[in-house]
């Protein structure tokens, strides 16, 4: 049976017997702008909006994109002190609750947590002076986004009734229903065709990735972005995120 969904005028969305009371920052705008011109909205006229995060919502894949970092990192051969950089399980609960954005967060480690040392890159034919940080973090990122779509081509499946969630949502005619992720679009892509599928995304009103955004996760843009998208106030939009508490 398909969960039931209620989203009261408060902004507090209630999924069965549970509730999300945190709304959006308010949105002084009302006027319907449009989606993108690769995607149309499929509800007409919405009075509510639920959205969902991706990672650590959609599909379980936090632990993914960590050994897709980590293998980034041993790709380029980076080490700190004659060590091989890698983040644990441990350090990167902290980091993915911390930052948001594949760019921001080796930009946060390699000034925050290493206190400004920067990695030696190892990797034969690297040029790493010419490079520099930027064209370096650019290229971790690439490498890792390689990877994890890799992993998640093999090992990425849905997490248990967040499609049923996102079907009882779309069967609403009041609430159109999105997806929101911190992730660039290139690795977004690639769980959201193989977990959600095609016929399921057709049916969306808005998909927004990390890389719509200048502000990444906690910060509230790509959710204010949304509401925006779909002419609503921001206090008529739900929001499925992992990081629920840190976001508003």
């Amino acid at each position: 049976m398909a969960p039931s969904l209620r989203l009261t005028l408060t902004g507090t969305l209630v999924v069965g017997a549970a509730a999300f009371t945190r709304p959006l920052m308010a949105s002084r705008s009302r006027v319907r702008t449009s989606a993108p011109s690769t995607q149309t909205m499929a509800t007409k006229d919405p009075e509510y909006a639920l959205l969902f995060d991706c990672d650590g919502v959609i599909v379980e894949t936090e632990e993914l994109h960590r050994l897709a970092y980590n293998g980034a990192f041993e790709d380029f051969g980076l080490q700190i002190d004659g060590k091989q950089v890698e983040w644990t399980v441990e350090y990167y609960d902290k980091l993915q609750n911390t930052v948001g954005g594949g760019k921001p967060k080796m930009n946060y480690h390699f000034t925050e947590t290493t206190k400004g040392v920067w990695p030696v890159v190892t990797k034969e034919g690297y040029n790493e002076k010419n490079a520099g940080r930027v064209k370096l973090v650019d290229d971790l990122q690439d490498k890792k986004t390689e990877i994890y779509k890799r992993i998640v081509s093999e090992a990425a499946e849905a997490r248990p009734g967040v499609l049923a969630l996102m079907d009882a949502a779309i069967e609403a005619d009041d609430i159109a229903v999105g997806i929101c992720s911190a992730s660039t679009r290139a690795g977004f892509e690639k769980v959201v065709d193989s977990i959600v599928g095609k016929e399921r995304l057709d049916k969306l009103d808005v998909i927004i990735a990390g890389d719509d955004v200048t502000a990444k996760k906690p910060d509230p843009m790509i959710y204010n972005l949304a509401a925006k998208r779909l002419g609503l106030d921001a206090q008529k939009v739900g929001m499925y995120d992992q990081q629920y508490k840190t976001c508003f």
